[in-house]
């Protein structure tokens, strides 16, 4: 009995590796990528501003907490932060049109996040929070399912296999797709770091929530599967990562990059 409870147990925490979660905007590896990518690059005034604010954490691992608090009971953490990890532009629109929905939205909670980090007054353990949330939904917002089309739950209701296993299309981008024969992030974001050129990095230098929207929105229009024609799940693998996975990718350093920039704009306390 304890050797088939070992072997279950074993079982059961290989499985939970693999099957990534609905509701992580790119999963801890995503958002741990984003997380050291911007480190990287942070101004020396930046650095010195989020050293008062953090203790032996860096970017990286601090970027994970709202995801990592969701199953916090505390209501703050059910109803209040729940729809900060997205934002809805209907196909077509912009969130200028839409703008935020009554319970708010990413755009929202940065803008009230952003006044935390730059109120004198502000606790550190507040400004900590307040921090989490900036890492963490820049990066949700490069995630191109994060800016929803209204219709699907960002991609939550649309049904897939990846490589024969049932899931949506939105856990495929969160997770599955970066994370199928990944390293630790750390590695994963030095081979990203390489590939940044000079350039890219000065063309993506935009400290602009407006920007990153767009981008998303016009790259979430074109990721959708055609649904198969027997029952509707259509069947990813290879074609799809090969035509896919270059995007999440740039995502990724684009995130970084951009998180970079919008944190040196925060602590320069610029308008």
């Amino acid at each position: 009995m304890e050797t088939g409870m070992k072997h279950l147990l074993l079982a059961a925490a290989a499985l939970a590796t693999i099957i990534p979660s609905a509701a992580n905007a790119w999963g801890q590896l995503g958002h741990r990528i984003v997380g050291q990518l911007a480190e990287e690059r942070i101004s020396g005034r930046t650095r010195a501003e989020i050293a008062q604010i953090l203790e032996a954490e860096d970017l990286a691992e601090l970027s994970t907490l709202p995801d990592d608090e969701k199953s916090n009971p505390d209501p703050f953490w059910q109803d209040q932060a729940s729809p900060w990890h997205y934002v809805t532009v209907p196909e077509g629109q912009t969130y200028a049109q839409v703008g935020a929905p009554p319970e708010g939205d990413g755009v929202e909670a940065l803008s009230r996040y952003v006044a935390v980090l730059r109120n004198d007054a502000a606790s550190r353990e507040d400004k900590k929070l307040a921090l989490a949330f900036v890492v963490h939904i820049v990066g949700d917002l490069h995630q191109p399912l994060h800016v929803g089309n209204g219709a699907d739950r960002g991609g939550n209701d649309i049904r897939v296999t990846w490589f024969g296993r049932a899931t949506n299309l939105h856990s495929v981008w969160d997770s599955a797709m970066i994370e199928g024969r990944s390293p630790g992030y750390p590695e994963y974001a030095r081979w990203l770091r390489r590939a940044i050129k000079p350039a890219e990095t000065i063309a993506w230098w935009a400290p602009d929530p407006q920007v990153w929207l767009a981008e998303s929105a016009a790259i979430r229009d074109t990721i959708y599967p055609e649904p198969a024609s027997d029952d509707e799940t259509s069947r990813l693998s290879y074609d799809y990562s090969y035509q896919h996975l270059r995007t999440a990718k740039q995502r990724l350093k684009q995130g970084g990059v951009r998180l970079a920039a919008y944190l040196d704009w925060i602590f320069a306390r610029s308008d």
